[in-house]
């Protein structure tokens, strides 16, 4: 999560920096925990927070040697995209609640943030097939975004 603001002389700087940091710290230490949250789901494999609007990942938790999740969750953004292009082209007035990518051995949950401070970012949560439940998983990944404040 990045915040910028114009800051003239260092003595604003400093207050501003005092002022920025308790909520900063507040902000990651909830994403902190919605993630490992999230990785207490049977089967979780790895978990991310992404920026679909830039791609870029704002945290992530788990994952394998053989999996890169801020690459899964970068190239996930595309995915995104083109459903809410859809969604906007068929002139439907409706949101994602959540979408599914059914692989061999993995389920791939993807979960846009509908709060005001989470527009632009998905949850992503890799499953293992045949150690998940994936209704559950998805009522449990529902519950961590409702929980989740930024």
């Amino acid at each position: 999560m990045q915040v910028s603001c114009e800051i003239s002389s260092p003595e604003d700087r400093a207050g501003a920096e005092t002022q920025l940091a308790p909520n900063m710290e507040r902000h990651v230490a909830n994403l902190d925990t919605a993630l490992k949250n999230a990785m207490t789901i049977d089967g979780a494999i790895g978990a991310a927070l992404v920026d679909y609007t830039s791609g870029m990942t704002l945290g992530v938790a788990g994952g394998t040697p053989e999996i890169d999740l801020t690459v899964a969750a970068a190239g996930n953004t595309d995915v995104v995209r083109a459903k809410i292009r859809t969604i906007e082209m068929l002139k439907l007035n409706d949101e994602i609640e959540d979408m599914l990518i059914t692989l061999g051995g993995q389920y791939h949950i993807i979960r846009p943030l509908t709060g005001s401070n989470g527009k632009g970012l998905f949850l992503y949560l890799m499953l293992s097939k045949a150690r998940s439940n994936l209704a559950l998983a998805r009522h449990q990944l529902r519950t961590i975004e409702e929980q989740l404040d930024l």
